[in-house]
């Protein structure tokens, strides 16, 4: 009886240590971009856009040929809007309007406690409805990177003027990438587990509701699943979960001997991407 005490206290300190963790689990500094579109002699425009949900997004606006689609272009963890200046390098020269973003937390966007796949989809709809108001008549298309891939993914199921979206590296559900990597650092399973229940508690986190692979079956759009044979980041297995949860609209391109962050230096992915493009995403009317 002399140690009841004990329980409160050690319920305390596992909760101290449990938002430890999840703190450093995915820690990463946030940092701006160092390069721009400037640097390749490309004009761009920088924005702001309103979050609904509070803050606001950092992006370059690159405005392209009049009859050309416009595409959103969203990097992944840790990263900013330099993470795809090799996809604006070779998509303005096609003509396409673009639009890349700072995702909340990151680059020179606003900050944010706890970033998700759900944020991250949350500022890809906010970029939607900017692009929308700036050009109804338009056709869009999503290019996402790894997480920033996930909430692509997520928001083509959500919003239906999105008409194709084309993924690198993309999570599928971010509890199972989770429990992936925290097996690779040899935590246990009822640590992983009360960590999920800390964060749903602590930050109101629904992971099945910001699961990607929860929407892509809404998803009335063509989606184009690309994904590193030896991706040791985001494992292959869900890049496979994702095009077999819509198989009438996505399709899946294993990159042969890349992994998480290279497959645009395949020589065929430019075409690949290419070819999706041309093929799901119709010219507007004259």
């Amino acid at each position: 009886m002399k140690l009841l005490w004990l329980i409160p206290l050690l319920l305390v300190l596992y909760i101290v240590f449990l938002d430890y963790l999840s703190k450093r689990a995915y820690a990463y500094e946030k940092k701006a971009h160092k390069k721009s579109p400037a640097n390749f002699d490309i004009p761009f425009e920088e924005v702001r856009i309103p979050v609904p949900h509070g803050g606001e997004l950092y992006g370059w606006s690159i405005t392209g040929k009049p009859d050309m689609p416009t595409l959103l272009l969203i990097h992944g963890w840790s990263r900013n809007v330099e993470r795809v200046l090799p996809y604006i390098r070779h998509l303005h020269p096609l003509g396409y309007t673009l639009l890349a973003i700072d995702a909340r937390n990151h680059g020179s966007s606003t900050t944010l406690e706890a970033p998700t796949v759900g944020t991250f989809t949350e500022d890809v709809l906010a970029a939607v409805n900017f692009l929308a108001a700036q050009n109804p008549s338009t056709t869009l298309g999503l290019i996402g990177l790894s997480i920033g891939g996930g909430a692509s993914i997520a928001a083509a199921g959500q919003d239906k003027r999105i008409q194709a979206t084309i993924t690198v590296g993309a999570i599928s559900h971010p509890v199972e990438l989770m429990k992936a990597h925290f097996t690779e650092r040899n935590i246990p399973s009822f640590l992983v587990t009360s960590l999920f229940l800390y964060m749903r508690l602590r930050y109101g986190i629904d992971y099945e509701r910001i699961a990607p692979i929860n929407h892509i079956q809404n998803a009335d759009g063509k989606l184009l699943i690309v994904h590193g044979e030896n991706d040791e980041t985001v494992p292959l297995a869900q890049g496979r979960q994702l095009a077999a949860a819509n198989p009438t609209h996505a399709r899946l391109w294993v990159v042969p001997d890349k992994g998480h962050s290279d497959c645009h230096l395949h020589p065929e992915f430019w075409s690949h991407m290419d070819e999706f493009l041309v093929e799901n995403l119709a010219k507007r009317d004259e």
